[in-house]
């Protein structure tokens, strides 16, 4: 464990990880605008998912939904849509996912929240409600997609620099997602653009109470 915050205490002591877990997801792992040319199967994707899902949700709505870009032409599509910064590591990247979230979760409760089904007119009537808890615990579960990426040996490069209206339309159309994340994935190639950026300290970014 190399970064600073591994000084800060005796971090292993403190965790039920081994240390080449903590490195690999939290430590050592950096966000990617290259990759190795390793191509990722639709095995390693099911197996991120699976990780994915377990997220917590507020009544398991899981309103997460993914979008794998693989083929050429799906991902000049997505690219057009994309930021000048971020055209060409989506255009290069081995697999990019698009996150959405679905803000007719509800329609899923008898499934996902059995105990809860009974509520599925009161969330049908309440549009604002639904898209609020629907972003909301769809970027919960995308923190999980990216750590579950890391644990299938990927690099992420998570981005929310693009046209969500036009990559809605281009996607998304006639369903109730909405586009608010675009993940790129790939194997390693252990190229740094930079040094790791300053973490804030713990006593700067928390109070005990």
């Amino acid at each position: 464990m190399s970064v600073d915050i591994a000084s800060e205490i005796n971090l292993q002591d403190e965790l039920i990880l081994g240390t080449d877990a903590a490195d690999a997801l939290f430590l050592e792992a950096r966000t990617a605008n290259s990759w190795a040319e390793d191509e990722i199967s639709d095995e390693t994707l099911q197996a991120v998912y699976a990780l994915t899902k377990m997220a917590p949700t507020a009544m398991n709505i899981q309103p997460l939904r993914v979008s794998w870009i693989r083929s050429a032409e799906a991902r000049e599509r997505l690219v057009a849509h994309m930021a000048d910064g971020n055209k060409a590591k989506t255009l290069t990247a081995p697999m990019v996912a698009v996150l959405s979230y679905d803000t007719d979760w509800h329609e899923l409760m008898p499934t996902t929240a059995p105990h809860a089904a009974g509520m599925v007119p009161t969330f049908a009537a309440n549009d604002a409600l639904r898209q609020g808890m629907a972003a909301n615990n769809a970027h919960i579960q995308a923190g999980f997609f990216i750590m579950a990426a890391r644990a299938a040996g990927l690099a992420a490069g998570p981005m929310g620099g693009f046209d969500a209206a036009g990559i809605d339309a281009e996607f998304n159309e006639g369903t109730t997602r909405h586009a608010f994340m675009v993940v790129n994935l790939g194997k390693p190639n252990g190229i740094v653009d930079r040094e790791r950026l300053h973490r804030l300290d713990f006593d700067l970014a928390t109070e005990t109470i």
